[in-house]
């Protein structure tokens, strides 16, 4: 189903004013004391915002949009098996260790899919009040202005962003991309890696994620002409984990070959 420019509009800014409201609960939030939880191992961490969050965004979605689905990463969606009809997806706070530990490099990312055809996503830096957002009827956008596609340079032209456990134990090869990159980073997490990715200061950034991390990511690097996959340059799964490769057309193929080689 195509969804009317109107129709484009209408949901885009629904969204953005629910993004603007989480923001302001976020920062509240941080400025009381937090309720932190152990996920799977001390490095996955949980807090009551994630989940006061996912709980607003999952509600407004269903009042909003009653036939659709929700995948969301604390528990509050559904036990999605397909992505036929309208799919959302919510990362209530991507990098919570950064949000805990750093306040810093933390975002809330939401991303909305028809017949697994990405639409509009949403990727909101909390801290410095922009959100990204936009799909491929409409371009992409921080705040009001418009993004350009970055200029397509090459794996060793700039810096890659990396999976920094993965790295160390050199998985998927990304010991040999850090070298070949001008320089590497390890932010930990999503949201704020793609954002450097397509805002072009950085070339790519691949890690593993799940589909609540890379939906909203992918539906603004595909608009604005970036090539994202798996690390085998297969297309993503939507409804599992997998091990994301954003980047410059350029530095795709360099780090597909890196990775291969």
């Amino acid at each position: 189903m195509t969804l009317s420019q109107f129709e484009i509009q209408d949901i885009n800014q629904t969204v953005l004013l629910w993004l603007d409201e989480v923001r302001k609960r976020t920062l509240i939030a941080m400025q009381q004391h937090l309720d932190i939880s152990i996920k799977h191992d001390a490095r996955d961490l949980v807090t009551n915002v994630d989940r006061d969050n996912e709980q607003f965004l999952n509600a407004k979605i269903r009042s909003y949009d009653s036939e659709a689905s929700i995948v969301s990463e604390e528990g509050f969606g559904d036990h999605q098996k397909n992505m036929q009809g309208n799919v959302w997806f919510v990362d209530p706070i991507d990098g919570t260790m950064n949000f805990v530990k750093e306040q810093a490099d933390f975002a809330v990312m939401i991303a909305l899919y028809i017949d697994n055809e990405p639409v509009l996503g949403w990727i909101l830096d909390v801290v410095n009040n922009v959100v990204y957002h936009g799909g491929p009827q409409v371009g992409v956008f921080a705040n009001q202005l418009r993004l350009e596609q970055p200029n397509n340079d090459a794996l060793s032209d700039g810096i890659v962003l990396l999976s920094g456990a993965r790295l160390l134990y050199g998985m998927f090869g990304y010991d040999k991309i850090a070298k070949a990159a001008l320089g590497y980073r390890v932010i930990g997490a999503a949201g704020p890696s793609f954002l450097r990715v397509i805002s072009g200061r950085a070339v790519g950034y691949s890690s593993k994620m799940m589909p609540w991390d890379f939906a909203a990511g992918q539906v603004l690097a595909k608009t604005l002409g970036l090539s994202i996959s798996d690390i085998d340059g297969r297309p993503l799964d939507m409804l599992s984990s997998n091990i994301v490769l954003v980047a410059t057309n350029r530095a795709h193929r360099d780090i597909l070959m890196l990775h291969q080689s």
